[in-house]
């Protein structure tokens, strides 16, 4: 078996730095291996093996995705299953700016049957939120969340949600660890979500699950040496739709490059990408490439579709073992590690059977859940003793590092507050530092969690509203129909702080709709625009003030939520910068002042041409009436045929049309 692989012909790829990745032709190798068939005497006691496997797939147990173009508002749905009490979710929602069209706004509607930690991303999106008391969201700038009414079932989530907008797309997930969400539309979607089983979301929705992907390994029996195989299964999915799975490769070695091969099997509609960081082998159905190459496809040749007949596969490619072996759902993007590296099985220890201990207090996330509030130079820490009780922790003391500053035990959680000017804060130009320290009952030593808030005492944070783009003089009145230019700036300025706008509206009191101008960092509508910023950082923005937005003159506050973000540190610091304003109809003495506007000059412009028509047209007059009889043009007259009476009319008509002095000359 040997001597026949090593007549094979190899073919050799170079990859630019220090990898080489190295395949078999299989035009070569149809003639030394059968690509089908197995060798009954192969045998394999596949067992767990120390090797990781991580998958992103869009394919979920339930779910369905629509297509509404002309929607304003468009509905999203997930349905978060969860085996245990607390975990941690990654939620990120991505739109895609295509052709400049300003994303639609966004209702996330989002059930848990556990309690999870939200962790939400959504930059430049005009995101609300919806979701039920067991899902953890601390909040963030710009993004409008509201609890559920406390339902029960999924029909209860979509009717509740339908009667906000329509639905585009519905998922439902078990042991999500990280979702990234797209906003694109569906091309080929229907019209409407209708809910089907095992459902393959596409472009839509990608996902990687919680719960780790179980990996086994095997030595074969009867083969010398030390080369190893890698063995990736990928199952049918719902769609049998043409794509491509990308796998990434990383063997840790302690010396040298292993002597592995690859084998990829997988439906005949999938193809692969490979990103290995040592020389292999490469095993597949379908076509492959390399990701050094990725327009290079070379296409492989049918494999077994059982995990007996892979294993036959490395028995005949002379792999002395099978360092992993797994089997996925189709995915699209896989990642396997291994440390084996042709140094023996590395065997996960067999489960040891004894009485299972008492779980422990997940201090891990109990940390996480510390995330300091920072307002008016007040640093706030608080902790919800449910969940404190859902990861198995009990809490004797929480202290900032002066031990004399106690947490507060109130009803439902316990408060950590103190002034920047005591419990220890260490107070710099900019930044406010501190660290909370926990003592659990189940653990001997204490806990510590760095904190930190940006220092407001020496900064102020300016709004402004001008009427020109040059930005030179500020102004508390504006006229309906007028374009505003505002601007915030921060004083002094600070290089390692940055400004973000999150959100701004005008609020023109009781009697009138607030006005929404930013959202999500994002402008709402045509008449709102974002500006690049000024030579200091400070965020900028205009707007057009409509007559429709704005039934009568009256005062409103124009008021903007600002982000400071450390170039170094986290969490960010948020601010609400507002400032009174005059809104005045055209012409009212309120805005003579301010020279002329806009609507004033359209109307001195089409004052001025209408002048001019009437003065051209009375000179014209003049002219043409006044002028002496021998200069003015002879009319040549056009004798009609008489054998049409009609013909002759009709000539005389266009004569009298087509000469603006024929009515008077005829006569």
């Amino acid at each position: 078996m040997q001597k026949a692989l090593s007549q094979c012909q190899v073919l050799g790829v170079q990859n630019v730095g220090v990898t080489v990745t190295t395949l078999f032709s299989p035009g070569a190798l149809a003639g030394c291996v059968s690509p089908t068939g197995l060798a009954e005497t192969v045998h394999c006691d596949l067992q767990p093996v120390d090797a990781k496997v991580t998958y992103v797939t869009s394919q979920v147990s339930k779910g369905c995705v629509a297509q509404v173009p002309n929607a304003t508002l468009e509905v999203h749905i997930l349905f978060l299953e969860s085996s245990r009490d607390l975990s941690e979710l990654e939620l990120t929602v991505q739109k895609s700016n295509q052709n400049g069209t300003r994303p639609r706004e966004v209702l996330l509607v989002l059930s848990a049957n556990k309690n999870i930690l939200l962790r939400l991303q959504a930059p430049g999106i005009p995101l609300n939120l919806a979701f039920n008391p067991t899902l953890i969201f601390q909040g963030h700038p710009g993004i409008n969340a509201t609890q559920l009414p406390p339902f029960t079932t999924q029909n209860q989530f979509l009717d509740w949600a339908q009667t906000k907008g329509p639905i585009v797309s519905v998922a439902e997930l078990h042991d999500p660890q990280s979702i990234l969400l797209r906003l694109d539309q569906a091309p080929r979607a229907p019209s409407s979500c209708n809910l089907e089983p095992l459902m393959d979301m596409g472009h839509t929705l990608d996902w990687s699950p919680l719960t780790p992907t179980s990996v086994r390994g095997c030595r074969l029996e009867g083969v010398p040496g030390h080369k190893e195989a890698h063995i990736v299964r990928v199952l049918p999915g719902t769609e049998a739709r043409p794509r491509t799975v990308t796998v990434k490769v990383e063997l840790r070695c302690a010396s040298g490059g292993p002597d592995a091969v690859l084998i990829l099997q997988g439906p005949p509609y999938v193809s692969w990408l490979i990103d290995a960081n040592h020389n292999m082998q490469i095993w597949t159905t379908g076509e492959y490439s390399f990701k050094i190459f990725p327009k290079e496809n070379i296409r492989g040749f049918p494999l077994p579709d059982t995990p007996q007949g892979l294993l036959g596969e490395a028995w005949k490619l002379n792999a002395s073992m099978v360092a992993s072996f797994v089997e996925l759902p189709l995915a699209n993007v896989i990642s396997l590690q291994s440390h084996s590296c042709g140094g023996g099985l590395q065997t996960s220890p067999p489960p040891v059977t004894t009485t299972p201990p008492k779980e422990s207090c997940n201090q891990e996330l109990l940390l996480s859940l510390i995330q300091p509030k920072c307002s008016e130079d007040v640093m706030t820490v608080v902790l919800k003793k449910d969940l404190i009780s859902t990861l198995r922790c009990s809490i004797t003391s929480l202290t900032f590092s002066d031990p004399s500053c106690q947490a507060e035990d109130r009803d439902d959680q316990f408060v950590l507050r103190s002034a920047y000017s005591s419990c220890g804060m260490k107070v710099t130009e900019n930044v406010v530092r501190n660290e909370v320290v926990v003592n659990l009952l189940s653990s001997s030593s204490l806990q510590w969690k760095k904190v930190h808030c940006i220092n407001m005492e020496s900064l102020s944070l300016q709004l402004g509203l001008y009427l020109s783009p040059h930005f030179l003089q500020v102004s508390n009145t504006i006229e309906l129909g007028q374009q505003g230019f505002v601007q915030v700036s921060m004083s002094p300025s600070i290089p390692e702080l940055i400004l973000q706008l999150d959100s701004c509206h005008l609020d023109l009191g009781p009697d009138a709709d607030t006005v929404e101008l930013i959202q999500s960092q994002t402008a709402k509508g045509s008449c709102v625009s974002l500006l690049s910023p000024g030579p200091s950082g400070d965020v900028r923005f205009s707007f057009l003030l409509r007559g429709y937005m704005v039934s009568t003159p009256t005062t409103g506050t124009l008021s903007c939520t600002i982000t400071l973000r450390s170039r170094s540190l986290s969490p960010d610091t948020h601010r609400t910068v507002s400032m009174r304003l005059n809104v005045v109809s055209p012409g009212l003495p309120a805005c003579t002042d301010k020279g002329l506007v806009l609507p004033a000059v359209l109307g001195i412009t089409f004052g001025a041409f209408l002048i001019g028509a009437l003065l051209t047209a009375a000179l014209w007059y003049i002219y043409s009436h006044t002028r002496p009889p021998g200069k003015r043009e002879p009319v040549v007259a056009v004798a009609a045929p008489a054998s049409s009476e009609s013909s002759s009319t009709n000539h005389s008509i266009g004569s009298t049309q087509s000469t603006p002095c024929s009515t008077s000359s005829m006569a």
